[in-house]
């Protein structure tokens, strides 16, 4: 009788751990993607006020692609792995992705929103 008990309690306390465990981490990474910052006006402004170079298979490009959800298609991107757009990218010495270019000043490495939005003056 003490053994079912052991294993009931001990059973109910792995499933308790797994599903907090669970909800962590589902909450950790929806607040890491947190496309709510953005909105399809912002990312035209941003689209319109700069050029973002990316990579074909670049996890920092797909992290900063993320950051605009539904509205990456505003984005005045040019891919480098692509090779109809390669030359733009050697022709602009992009040797780094993403990279971004605003007011001729060039910016590596993913950037936030609000960077963003402050060196567009969106």
């Amino acid at each position: 009788m003490v053994n079912k008990k052991i294993n009931s309690s001990t059973i109910w306390t792995i499933a308790i751990i797994i599903l907090v465990l669970g909800l962590s981490i589902y909450i950790i990474i929806k607040d890491n993607t947190n496309p709510s910052q953005i909105t399809k006006e912002l990312a035209i402004c941003i689209g319109q006020n700069s050029e973002l170079y990316v990579q074909t298979g670049c996890s920092a490009c797909i992290k900063q692609e993320e950051l605009f959800g539904e509205y990456l298609s505003h984005l005045n991107s040019t891919d480098c792995f692509v090779k109809e757009e390669r030359q733009i990218c050697i022709d602009k010495n992009i040797e780094v992705t993403p990279t971004w270019i605003i007011k001729d000043e060039t910016y590596k490495g993913v950037q936030t929103i609000e960077e963003l939005k402050s060196l567009t003056g969106c």
